[in-house]
């Protein structure tokens, strides 16, 4: 993985430098003003940022609401108190405290790993499947993924609602979002999967498929924002 590291303290960028070379992470560049580091990163592709919250004139947490696309996000400072409010972030992976130590670095690029592993597994699964079979009564049936309007959590069953009709099957929700494309499916609740590109709008914590109004929770909300195309 490769990342650039965003300090305005010289020592704190050379820590870390010294950190990253004993793992495979690559340090592009590093740069001692948020506002440098947002010109690169609009014409440079980085999987990683290591930023600090306290910078002059533009903060970590302004460098983030900046970005249109984040790459994982890993905070660094010397206060405990902001660490709440950063994991309000999706981006934000983790929190180091100054000064950071080698055995807590390893974790964080260890969470890192976990996530980069589990999305190389998403890309890969189902991209070309377009259907999945579901026992129903004993009877294995077909349903075309691309029909599927969304999946409600029912007890130790689902329903899997799609155009034209309605599957109930003795499944979880997890289960079956482990089948499906997350292109186009995504969690919006803890009760509910949804087909991304049916829906029709959405209104304060609620959208729209067909007839049907789903809620959106809190903790999903962001995330679903970030994957629609926006104007």
């Amino acid at each position: 993985m490769n990342c650039i590291i965003v300090d305005d303290d010289a020592t704190a960028r050379l820590v870390i430098k010294q950190l990253c070379k004993q793992t495979e992470l690559l340090v592009q560049e590093e740069f001692s003003s948020a506002i440098d580091a947002i010109k690169y990163l609009n014409s440079n592709t980085v999987e990683v940022v290591f930023l600090d919250i306290h910078m002059p004139t533009f903060s970590g947490f302004d460098f983030i609401k900046t970005l249109k696309t984040s790459p994982k996000i890993i905070l660094t400072t010397s206060d405990k108190e902001f660490a709440l409010e950063a994991f309000e972030y999706d981006s934000v992976v983790d929190y180091l405290l100054k000064p950071i130590k080698l055995n807590r670095f390893l974790k964080s690029i260890e969470k890192l790993s976990k996530i980069k592993n589990k999305t190389n597994k998403e890309n890969l699964k189902t991209e070309n499947q377009d259907y999945i079979f579901v026992n129903v009564d004993k009877r294995l049936i077909k349903i075309n993924i691309p029909e599927i309007l969304l999946i409600e959590a029912k007890g130790d069953y689902i329903n899997i609602k799609t155009e034209k009709k309605n599957f109930i099957v003795h499944s979880t929700l997890k289960k079956v979002d482990e089948k499906l494309p997350s292109n186009t499916f995504m969690r919006i609740h803890r009760s509910y999967i949804i087909n991304t590109d049916k829906i029709i709008d959405i209104e304060d914590n609620s959208v729209l498929i067909q007839k049907h109004v789903i809620p959106i929770s809190r903790s999903h909300k962001s995330a679903l924002i970030e994957k629609l195309n926006l104007l």
